[in-house]
């Protein structure tokens, strides 16, 4: 079908929808047809899908539904190369010439004989590009990152052997498909490792990440599932409120499991195999019922990757024994690069490599501290039409710089410390890693839903804030509504505050000394003075999104936040300074 429709060889096919088998479908149709597969993000303004399609010379557009057309049919003018759109969510609302329905867009191939098909197939080869990933760009403009045929097929198989997926002709596994398909990860979990190794995928709902995501958990009972932080924070907050609210006993039996769990998977990180009793009477208890409950009861491959998670939230899972594996890598190495496994397993670390792919880390500090690069046939082959930035990339030598600052321990396993554009340097010249002291701030204050640090060229650090509070499913946005945790939680300081609103108008005397109390007790320990907050403000709206300070994958998009609260951070600086 895409034959008949003109694809041209090496001419994108752009894909704008939630997963779904017609994503797939049209992935690998446009890959054996010679084109390009290009996922776009189904939140992408008319104006950023045009920027993809206009970039991939795209001959053919797939669409969902009515909305995502309309982002098309806005831009569509100033498009050349576009022959056709084909839509599949939903039945056609308007007649247009060279719009298809997905019924429609099926019948085409048949006038094409196969033999033109093979002869396409047949003329492709293992280095040749097939699929662009648009890195989401939170630093200019996106760059289509190039993947061969190669790239992808080996990456797939290299890294299902070594998180050992089970081969369909043993036992088939069983995968939920909900994260954006436009990004690698989704994309090598979901269509070519599932596709190596013969797993079934289950497609979850569009609103999977608003909330819908645990009943398809529930149902399909996944044996191996990937999570983005933002996925495993939410299940804990939901998981602290309900225990919150349950009977004496119950509480005191949980806190019990889980000290349990947690000193037991401690311990056979460290290399103990003994199952204690008490871990066994646990496991009856609580591990089961809670697993059961999450859908999580045949899943022996819990991944978390795409963004950095908490210690905490690691913590909170494993002492559930639900150890959550870390895996690290970026759109140019194909996805994974290093993967933590059930027997090789450090809290915080990012895993060992997989079998085939190295690291070297660039220009190390005395603590074995520097730039992360990669080698090994899962790198891209660069940046659609800009080789200058894939020069900055690549080195002369083929290592693959990350911007990723971190170290190997002893044992060979890799930790992130950081990124190199997110580091803030003070105006007396230190190097502040935000992510700990955000993640210290988050901890200590419980009702701190976003926490991101500022300070790039100042004289002292300081941090915007956000409370947790209610999401509106339909549209993202968040509201105005505590969520019920955060409401306790100013219960327990004596305040009567249900909305973000109260809180900031009032100047909420409990709630902003709680905040004060906390990261206080973070200064007391920074690494130096610093490192210390010195000045905070709540901002009245929750960062999201829809707001576009996360990315799609709820990567906080630093430039983007201080952009849109310039005057907030401006007024940390307008005014004296803070006392010593």
């Amino acid at each position: 079908s895409c034959l008949q429709l003109g694809l041209e060889r090496f001419h994108g096919v752009c894909i704008l929808g939630f997963n779904s088998a017609e994503w797939f479908i049209a992935d690998i149709a446009a890959i054996l047809a010679g084109g390009f597969a290009v996922g776009i993000y189904t939140t992408n303004s008319p104006e950023a899908c045009h920027y993809v399609a206009d970039n991939c010379s795209a001959n053919v557009l797939v669409v969902e539904n009515h909305k995502q057309l309309q982002k098309i049919l806005e831009v569509q003018h100033k498009l050349p190369h576009l022959k056709a759109i084909v839509q599949y969510g939903e039945e056609l609302k308007e007649k247009r010439p060279n719009l298809y329905s997905w019924s429609e867009f099926m019948e085409l191939g048949k006038e094409v004989a196969d033999a033109q098909l093979h002869e396409v197939i047949a003329s492709q080869k293992p280095n040749q590009c097939c699929t662009l990933i648009y890195t989401s760009g939170t630093t200019g403009q996106p760059k289509g990152v190039m993947l061969s045929h190669d790239n992808l097929t080996w990456t797939a198989a290299a890294a299902g052997r070594f998180i050992m997926l089970t081969d369909a002709t043993e036992r088939q596994e069983v995968v939920i498909s909900y994260l954006p398909l436009s990004h690698i990860a989704a994309q090598m979990s979901d269509i070519w490792s599932a596709m190596t190794f013969g797993a079934q995928i289950f497609f979850a709902q569009p609103d999977a990440l608003k909330g819908s995501l645990v009943d398809t958990l529930r149902e399909v009972r996944p044996t191996a599932f990937l999570g983005v932080p933002r996925v495993w924070e939410k299940m804990e907050e939901k998981m602290k409120s309900i225990g919150a609210k349950s009977s004496t006993l119950r509480r005191r039996v949980a806190t019990w499991a889980k000290g349990v769990g947690l000193q037991t998977n401690l311990k056979w990180m460290n290399g103990s195999s003994e199952v204690p009793m008490n871990f066994r009477l646990a496991r009856h208890l609580v591990y089961r019922k809670v697993r059961k409950a999450l859908g999580l009861e045949r899943c022996t491959k819990c991944y978390t990757g795409a963004a950095p998670i908490t210690r905490e939230t690691l913590e909170f899972f494993l002492s559930l024994n639900i150890p959550l594996f870390e895996l690290y890598g970026m759109s140019e190495s194909s996805g994974p690069h290093t993967i933590s496994l059930p027997h090789a397993f450090k809290l915080t670390s990012c895993g060992k490599e997989v079998t085939g792919c190295r690291t070297l880390i660039d220009k190390p500090d005395r603590d074995g501290t520097g730039e992360i690069c990669f080698s090994g046939r899962h790198i891209f082959m660069g940046y659609l039409n800009m080789e200058d930035k894939t020069r900055e990339a690549i080195d002369e030598d083929g290592w693959l710089h990350s911007g990723d600052l971190g170290r190997h321990d002893k044992d060979g396993f890799l930790y992130i410390t950081g990124r190199i554009k997110e580091l803030i340097i003070t105006a007396g010249g230190e190097n502040v890693p935000p992510v700990p002291i955000e993640d210290a701030v988050k901890d200590a204050v419980p009702i701190i839903s976003n926490a991101m640090l500022v300070g790039d060229k100042a004289k002292f650090l300081a941090m915007l804030l956000t409370l947790k509070c209610n999401v509106d499913t339909e549209t993202g946005e968040p509201g105005d509504d505590l969520t019920p945790e955060a409401i306790e939680y100013c219960q327990k300081l004596g305040s009567k505050a249900t909305k973000v609103s109260e809180v900031l108008s009032s100047r909420d005397k409990a709630i902003y000394g709680a905040i004060q109390k906390g990261i206080t007790a973070v200064n007391e320990r920074a690494v130096s003075n610093a490192q210390k907050v010195q000045k905070w403000v709540l901002l009245e709206k929750d960062f999201s999104l829809f707001g576009g300070e996360l990315g799609p994958t709820m990567k906080l998009r630093r430039p983007v936040v201080v952009q849109k609260y310039k005057d907030q951070i401006a007024q940390f600086y307008s005014e004296p300074e803070p006392p010593a």
